[in-house]
């Protein structure tokens, strides 16, 4: 496939996916916009429609709620086809949403977009819109998901880690109970494969959950000490540092000096807290129990996906070599767990599968820190897995057979994105 043919092929998933201010993930399984699917659509559509970019940003942040909160789920428009809908959130907003949030990947994203623009009028008037909602939103992490202050926030629903049904939750979402669930009709299961779905009792659990957040109004001052599932994930907290760090960067560059202090602030406490949650004998990070007190040992994509963040360069050095391990028991980099490990499924969600979104930010944060080679591969994997098995949601990181959803947006967004910022070969 030439490069001509797949950014073409790219651009029309956008496209085709495209409701006018906001881009669905795929027709059917995820009818709704989804928090950082949209974010990371973005960067591709800034390629060749940079107003397209920005409203689909503007879009989710205009869902924010009062307490800073930015939703995993806006239901933009009624569709029975998923599951749980609105009416199982209850969240009693003008336009429905979820109640719990995602990896807040915008701030890298506004970041990325507005250092590029070729419309500068644009970019600023709407960088200078969204900077203090986008602030609010990591205001809102640090207070309602790290209220003892030790500089990095919980997660309290598989669903907000974006890596829904990892094995690193096992163990501590096995304490959340599926007493009073109730019964209920899964949709996911009636658009894709349930080999590679979430199980039946994982998702009793995941209602459980919706189910008791919802019992306390949403009130996210008591939800992080009512949910017995809190856990401290390195990937998600190396996003939420990244993006406090760009958007420091950008504060400064729009004259905004109280957001870039306070923004730079947030990242070096939490970069500082992250070496809690490395492992010298796994040699990357693990994910922490915070009820228990006690680090996961569950040899994720979690713990790699730190790269993302500015960390030190020996610490990007060991996650470079730690991939450079997994490469040794995979045809594709980089899988979701480690195909070595008993916990491995090669085409189950999160359990194994590789992510063009996941490669996408751990290759960035690669290249950041010097480690251009292993970042190069990591790329011209996503070119073969897409040459091979089309814009699948995920792929098995062995045969490369296509997972989960098809006509993916956001991995159409990231071969725009990695192709038109790399010289790669297909």
């Amino acid at each position: 496939m030439q490069k001509s043919d797949m950014l073409n092929h790219a651009r029309t998933v956008l496209r085709d996916n495209d409701r006018g201010t906001y881009t669905v993930p795929t027709h059917g399984l995820y009818p709704f916009q989804w928090n950082w699917d949209s974010a990371l659509s973005a960067l591709g559509f800034s390629h060749f429609d940079e107003a397209r970019a920005w409203t689909e940003i503007d879009t989710l942040m205009a869902h924010q709620w009062d307490d800073g909160m930015v939703p995993h789920i806006i239901f933009h428009e009624p569709d029975d086809g998923y599951f749980p809908g609105p009416d199982v959130w209850g969240t009693n907003r003008p336009t429905p949403t979820s109640g719990i949030t995602q990896p807040p990947v915008a701030g890298f994203a506004v970041n990325r977009i507005f250092s590029r623009a070729t419309d500068r009028d644009l970019a600023e008037r709407m960088a200078r819109a969204l900077v203090p909602k986008i602030h609010a939103w990591h205001q809102w992490f640090y207070r309602c998901r790290d209220p003892q202050g030790t500089g990095l926030v919980a997660l309290l629903h598989p669903w907000e880690s974006g890596r829904d049904n990892s094995a690193d939750w096992d163990d501590a979402f096995a304490r959340v109970p599926t007493d009073g669930v109730g019964t209920f009709t899964r949709r996911d299961t009636t658009h894709a494969n349930p080999a590679h779905r979430p199980t039946d009792d994982q998702y009793k659990r995941y209602i459980w959950l919706v189910q008791k957040f919802r019992s306390l109004d949403w009130d996210n001052s008591k939800l992080h000490d009512a949910s017995p599932f809190q856990v401290v994930d390195p990937g998600f907290n190396a996003i939420l540092i990244r993006s406090c760090a760009d958007l420091a960067d950008l504060a400064e560059t729009l004259k905004l000096p109280d957001i870039a202090t306070q923004s730079r602030a947030l990242a070096d406490k939490a970069l500082a807290a992250m070496d809690t949650l490395w492992s010298e004998a796994a040699g990357q990070y693990l994910c922490l129990d915070r009820r228990l007190g006690s680090l996961i040992p569950s040899l994720s994509i979690g713990g790699i996906l730190a790269a993302f963040a500015p960390l030190p360069v020996n610490r990007v050095q060991a996650l470079s070599a730690r991939i450079e391990t997994l490469a040794q028991s995979c045809t594709y980099l980089v899988p979701s767990h480690a195909p070595t490990t008993p916990e491995f499924e090669g085409l189950r969600y999160w359990r194994g599968p590789v992510w063009l979104i996941v490669n996408y930010m751990i290759a960035d944060g690669l290249i950041r820190a010097g480690e251009g080679a292993t970042a190069e591969r990591i790329m011209q994997d996503c070119a073969r897995l897409i040459v091979k098995s089309g814009f699948a949601e995920y792929h098995d990181p062995i045969t490369a057979e296509p997972c989960g959803g098809a006509h993916f947006t956001w991995t159409a967004a990231m071969i725009i994105e990695i192709f038109s910022t790399r010289d790669l070969v297909t």
